[in-house]
């Protein structure tokens, strides 16, 4: 017998017991329900009927107090219109007798209430004889209407007792009935659980027994013991399951003794790798705890003889920003995108300090699973130190130009001023050449001393509490006649609620107005500009958005370096203005970046702080 046989059996069984204890509880319901709905046809309808007569009989003798009270015309069709429903109710009584005795009652209503009719007709005649003198007088009515009255009354409650009095005993009845249904329902249920509860032991033993035999055996050929086999007699699929079980085992202990040298010897050539690698390398789990680290990631994170891999990313890490880009690599399955600027830590290493550039890499699995991640620590002190010589080589040369040209600049403008009507046309335009060259040399140096200042650390910014509105006007005011001029719309979106900001007021409108110039020198006429902030976390986000031609997606990446120009053919610009707002916004703490679409326009974006409580501070960068 197979193995869906076997279940299909065990499931019969409980599926029968259940069916049995089903029918026997629908059967119970069924009787119940049968002699309710016999209470509620019968009993119900009688009790209901008497219920409706003493109501109208109620309301009939009210229209002979009516009469009494003088009122003849309205008391005798209330009496008339009730007579209706009394007779009407009483033929309905008739019809639902159910209680022994009950015709009996009925008849006594029946004759009582004619002989209360009769009195009531007498009573009528003699009124429409004679309207002025009333034979119905308080006498008459205590003497020989209300006897009556109160005697139909008195056998309607008659039938209604005895009606409610059945259906008491008929109910009570029911209800041992509906006892007994429950207990034998109940005591079906429990046998056929029991049986079922012992089945089900006897039938999940044998099933599980060879399943609990496989866990037995996995678990030894996981902890590497692969001379494992297994004896299910069964002729089952688990039999057979069985017979591929022992196959594999044979064939795993043949790979494993086939594969463990050349494992181990991948292992040392890996470690000898990494071992050689001069950059510092630190394995992660997902937890972010130590699962690796080389030589090198030791010596640069002065670990030494201790174990790092019970160490987590903080305590081997004293840089905060670095174990924050760990895990989000984790969550998001690859490093964020930041700035080569944020990627650089300082670490102290033995006497000196060096400056290392980090990346995280995730290492995940074919299911795209992340496992871990791999930190790499580059040593970029010496690129940090010539990059600083570079700066102060380009800030020197830069200041010892300055005299000489400023001296071919007066020299040139006294020439044009005096000399140009002495000189032919060629000259005259070879000289204005020179002035106009001379000219972008001394705009290139001054931005190059500038740039060299804020690299070496050696510009200040003097940070107060500023409103974004007060940025937003200095910068309109700067531009407000050559927007004027050039037809184009400057708008300035409401930013009245957002928070102070903390930035050097001078530098940072600065910063604006570098970016409003390069939207103003590529938006046509008619053109809009568009200034507008807006509060993301702790920093302000402030945007400059202009409708002009855009930037290509190959300068994108590249604009906010040094001497990177998109129009090469524009005249008198440097292409150190993104690279000098690039380093004012590092400076306060912030990003800057742009997003264009090539003929729709450009957004330039920048991020400064929002202020927090203190005193205004200088600072020198």
């Amino acid at each position: 017998m197979n193995l869906k046989k076997k279940i299909l059996i065990g499931y019969g069984v409980a599926f029968s017991l259940m069916g049995l204890v089903v029918t026997l509880a629908i059967f119970h319901l069924w009787s119940l329900a049968k002699t309710t709905d016999e209470i509620l046809r019968d009993y119900y309808q009688s009790i209901l009927a008497v219920e409706n007569m003493v109501d109208a009989l109620g309301r009939q003798d009210s229209g002979i107090l009516l009469m009494l009270m003088g009122d003849v015309d309205k008391g005798i069709a209330q009496y008339s219109e009730n007579e209706t429903l009394f007779l009407e109710w009483l033929g309905r009584s008739k019809d639902s007798i159910a209680v022994q005795g009950e015709s009996e009652v009925v008849h006594d209503i029946e004759v009582n209430y004619s002989e209360y009719r009769s009195i009531f007709s007498e009573l009528s005649n003699g009124i429409r004889i004679n309207r002025d003198v009333l034979p119905l007088t308080l006498k008459t009515y205590k003497e020989s209407i209300l006897p009556v009255y109160s005697k139909v009354k008195a056998t309607c409650l008659e039938l209604r007792t005895m009606n409610e009095e059945t259906m008491y005993s008929v109910s009570e009845n029911e209800r041992e009935i509906a006892k007994w249904a429950i207990w034998s329902t109940v005591i079906v249920a429990s046998l056929a659980s029991i049986i079922a509860f012992f089945f089900s032991l006897f039938f999940a033993e044998r099933l599980v027994l060879p399943l609990r035999r496989f866990v037995e055996a996995a678990k030894k050929i996981s902890a590497g013991e692969f001379s494992v086999q297994l004896s299910v007699e069964t002729r089952d699929e688990l039999g057979e399951l069985a017979g591929e079980f022992n196959q594999m085992t044979a064939q795993l202990r043949r790979y494993h003794l086939m594969n463990v040298d050349r494992i181990v010897a991948e292992r040392n050539k890996a470690d000898a790798i990494l071992a050689s690698i001069e950059d510092g390398l630190v394995v992660f789990d997902t937890q972010r705890k130590v699962t690796g680290i080389n030589p090198a990631g030791r010596r640069i994170l002065n670990v030494g003889s201790a174990d790092p891999e019970s160490m987590y990313c903080e305590q081997i890490l004293p840089v905060r920003n670095v174990c924050e880009i760990v895990t989000q690599t984790i969550q998001e399955g690859s490093q964020p995108e930041i700035s080569d600027d944020r990627r650089i830590i300082t670490l102290p290493c033995g006497n000196e300090t060096r400056h290392f550039l980090f990346s995280a890499t995730a290492i995940g699995r074919r299911d795209h699973n992340i496992t871990g991640v791999v930190l790499l620590l580059k040593d970029i002190t010496q690129l940090r130190e010539l990059e600083r010589l570079k700066s102060e080589f380009v800030m020197a040369a830069s200041h010892e130009l300055r005299t000489p040209l400023t001296s071919i600049s007066m020299s040139i403008d006294l020439l044009l001023e005096h000399a140009s009507q002495f000189l032919p046309e060629k000259e005259m335009d070879l000289l204005q050449a020179a002035h106009d060259e001379v000219h972008r040399m001394k705009i290139m140096v001054h931005d190059l001393l500038d740039l060299s200042k804020i690299e070496t650390g050696r510009i200040e910014l003097e940070f107060e509490y500023v409103p974004v509105a007060t940025l937003f006007e200095h910068a309109r005011g700067i531009f407000k006649g050559q927007v004027s001029m050039k037809e184009v719309s400057l708008t300035v979106d409401n930013v009245e609620n957002l928070p102070l900001v903390q930035a050097d007021t001078n530098k940072i409108v600065w910063v604006l107005s570098n970016l409003v110039s390069n939207a103003l020198r590529y938006v046509e006429e008619g053109g809009h500009i568009r200034l507008s902030a807006e509060r993301v976390s702790n920093h302000i986000h402030i945007s400059v958005q202009d409708d002009g031609t855009g930037i290509p997606p190959e300068y994108q990446t590249r604009i906010f370096q040094k001497f990177v120009r998109v129009n090469t053919q524009e005249i008198g610009r440097t292409g150190l203005g993104l690279a000098i707002c690039k380093e004012i916004v590092r400076a306060h703490g912030g990003t800057i970046w742009v997003e264009s679409d090539q003929g729709k326009g450009s957004v330039f974006t920048f991020t400064v702080p929002v202020a927090e409580r203190g005193e205004r501070r200088r600072t020198t960068i």
